[in-house]
C-alpha cells in the first residue's frame, strides 16, 4: 500500500460553484427521447407520454440544466417542426445521425418534462443550415412578452407566458467537417458575432455561448478559439469545450489519465481567450461552457468510430452509441467531475453527453425497467454533496508515468465548502496498488471553530475493473462506505482501493 497526504484549508479557494456545472444534455439522438424520456406505452408514462421512472432516476441525478435540442442534431433542425398540434408535425429526416424524425417532443413537451425533472432550459439555435433570423425567432417565441405573431403562436400552443430561457448555444462544433453548415473559424465567427448581437438586441439579459473547438485533437483547435473570439469577444459570455475520453488498447493507466488531458485542455482555452481579451485591453473575462463531456467508446481500436446506425434506411429512434460503462470507467468520470470543481473559476456550466440510453448513466427497456449505470454514482452524488465553494486540496502521492502526459500524481482531490461542513472528492488512478490518505483538516476545522466529524462516505471500486450494471444485473455495480475512514487527531484516514472513486462529507 502507498502513502499519500493532503492538506483540507479554506484558505485555498478556487472560486464559487456554478450550479450548472452539474448540467446535462438531451438530442434527439437514437433512443434518447423516443423509448428513453419519452414511451407513451410504458406503465409509467404520464398523460404526455414521459416515464415516471426515468423522471425519478434523473432527479437523483441532479442535474442542474439541460442543454437542447443537439448537438450534431440541431445543425439540421427546424425548431417550428416542434411546436403545435402534434398530429400536424413534419416528418424530417436527421443528417447527423441518418434516422427519422417524428416531431412528437419539441419546445413544449421538453419544457414540461423540465419541469418535472427540476431542471433548466439551455437552448442552441441552428447556425447549420439557418442563420441570424430564425435564431431571433426562436429567441421571441421563447422569451418575448409583447404581443406579436409568435407570442401570439405561442400562447395557442398552450403556454402565454414566456419560457425564459437564459443560455443559448450559437451553433455546435461549427469547427467539424462532420457538421452540416460546417464553416471556417473567420466565416462562423462573422456569423455568430451577427446573431449574437441581434440576440442582444431582443433580448439583453440573455447569455450567450460560442462554439469553441469539438475537441482539443482537432488540427485547428487554438487558432479556431483565438479567430471566433476576436470576431465575438465582446458579444459572448461563454466559449465552449467538448471532449470525451475512453481506454484505448487495453492501456488502463493511460485512461485512467484523463483528468489530467481535460485540466490541459481547459487551461489552454483559457489563455486563448485571456490573450484575446489582453489584445482589446479589456478586463472582461470569457467563461468556459464545458457543455459536451463524458466517456464515449467512439473510437474502435482499427481506428474507425462506432457511431453509425445499426439499421438500414432512416429508422426512428435506432439504438445508438448505448454505451455499457464499467467500474473503471465510472472512476475516470469521477476524475473528470474532480477536474471541472478544480477549474470552477473559468468552468460555469458543465452538460454531462448524455442522459438517457444514448452515452448515457441511465438505460431503458421499451416497455421495462429503467436503472443506473456506473457512471451515475459519481454524478448524483457529487452534485448532491457539493458545496457553494470550491477548495483546491494539495495532494502529495506518487506517480505513474503516461505516455501523452508524463508524470502524473496517483491521488487526485477536490473539496467544497459551505455553511453546514466540507466535502471531499478523491480517486486512485492507480491500477495496481492502494493508497492510505492522510488529510489534514485542522484549519478548515477551525475555520468552523468546532472538531469535525464524518456524516457519510460513499466509495465506488469493484475488484473486477470491468462489472457494468446491465439489464439483466442492473445492481451489479454500486457504491459502499469507505469502510476505514475516521477522523483521529485532526486528521481525516481512509484508504483507496486501486481505481476507485470517493466522497466524504464532514460537518
Amino acid at each position: 500500500m502507498s502513502h499519500a497526504t493532503a492538506i483540507l484549508d479554506p484558505r485555498l479557494a478556487v472560486s464559487d460553484i456554478d450550479r450548472r456545472i452539474f448540467g446535462g444534455f438531451v438530442e434527439h439522438l437514437g433512443r434518447h427521447i423516443y423509448d428513453g424520456i419519452h414511451e407513451p406505452a410504458h406503465p409509467t408514462a404520464d398523460a404526455d407520454g414521459f416515464r415516471a421512472d426515468v423522471v425519478e432516476l434523473v432527479r437523483e441525478l441532479g442535474v442542474s440544466s439541460i442543454r437542447y435540442p443537439g448537438g450534431n442534431f440541431v445543425s439540421n433542425y427546424r425548431w417550428e417542426d416542434g411546436i403545435g398540434p402534434r398530429d400536424e408535425r413534419p416528418r424530417r429526416l436527421d443528417l447527423a445521425w441518418h434516422s427519422t424524425e417524428t416531431n412528437e417532443v419539441g419546445l413544449h413537451e421538453f419544457a414540461r418534462w423540465l419541469e418535472l425533472v427540476g431542471s433548466e432550459l439551455m437552448l442552441a439555435v441552428n447556425l447549420g443550415t439557418r442563420g441570424t433570423a430564425e435564431a431571433l425567432d426562436l429567441l421571441e417565441y421563447a422569451n418575448a412578452d409583447a404581443d406579436t405573431t409568435w407570442t401570439r403562436q405561442r400562447a395557442a400552443n398552450g403556454r402565454p407566458a414566456p419560457f425564459g430561457v437564459g443560455m443559448w448555444c450559437l451553433g455546435n462544433e461549427m469547427d467539424g467537417p462532420w457538421q452540416v453548415g460546417h464553416r471556417n473559424a473567420d466565416d462562423y465567427g462573422k456569423l455568430a458575432s451577427q446573431t449574437a448581437k441581434a440576440m442582444r438586441m431582443l433580448d439583453p439579459g440573455i447569455e450567450l455561448v460560442v462554439c469553441g473547438s469539438s475537441s482539443s485533437g482537432m488540427p485547428t483547435f487554438g487558432s479556431w478559439e483565438r479567430t471566433v473570439l476576436e470576431h465575438t469577444f465582446d458579444d459572448v459570455d461563454f466559449v465552449s469545450c467538448h471532449s470525451y475520453y475512453q481506454e484505448r488498447f487495453g492501456d488502463a493507466q493511460e485512461f485512467l489519465a484523463s483528468g489530467v488531458d481535460m485540466s490541459r485542455f481547459i487551461a489552454s482555452v483559457v489563455s486563448i481567450a485571456d490573450a484575446v481579451a489582453a489584445t482589446k485591453k479589456s478586463d472582461k473575462r470569457i467563461m468556459i461552457s464545458f457543455d459536451e463531456w463524458n466517456v464515449w467508446y467512439l473510437h474502435n481500436d482499427e481506428g474507425g468510430q462506432d457511431d453509425k446506425p445499426l439499421e438500414s434506411g432512416w429508422p426512428v429512434a435506432p439504438r445508438l452509441l448505448e454505451d455499457q460503462y464499467n467500474a473503471m470507467d465510472a472512476v475516470v468520470f469521477g476524475d473528470l467531475l474532480i477536474t471541472l470543481l478544480q477549474h470552477s473559476d473559468r468552468v460555469r456550466s458543465a452538460s454531462l453527453a448524455q442522459l438517457v440510453n444514448v452515452i448515457a448513466p441511465i438505460m431503458t427497456e421499451p416497455g421495462g425497467p429503467a436503472w443506473r449505470q456506473t457512471t451515475f454514482f459519481p454524478f448524483s452524488l457529487t452534485s448532491r454533496l457539493a458545496g457553494e465553494r470550491a477548495i483546491r486540496v494539495p495532494v502529495e502521492s506518487g506517480t505513474f508515468t503516461s505516455e501523452r502526459f508524463g508524470e502524473v500524481a496517483t491521488v487526485n482531490a477536490v473539496a467544497t465548502l459551505d455553511d453546514d461542513g466540507v466535502t471531499l472528492f478523491v480517486v486512485n488512478r492507480s491500477t495496481t496498488d492502494a493508497e492510505s490518505l492522510r488529510v489534514d483538516v485542522a484549519a478548515v476545522a477551525a475555520s468552523f471553530g468546532r472538531d469535525l466529524g464524518i456524516v457519510e462516505t460513499h466509495l465506488l471500486h469493484d475488484d473486477d475493473r470491468y462489472a457494468a450494471n446491465t439489464l439483466a444485473d442492473p445492481e451489479r455495480v454500486g457504491v459502499v462506505p469507505v469502510p476505514d475512514a475516521q477522523v483521529v487527531d485532526g486528521s481525516l484516514q481512509l484508504s483507496l482501493p486501486p481505481i476507485s472513486w470517493a466522497a466524504v462529507r464532514l460537518a
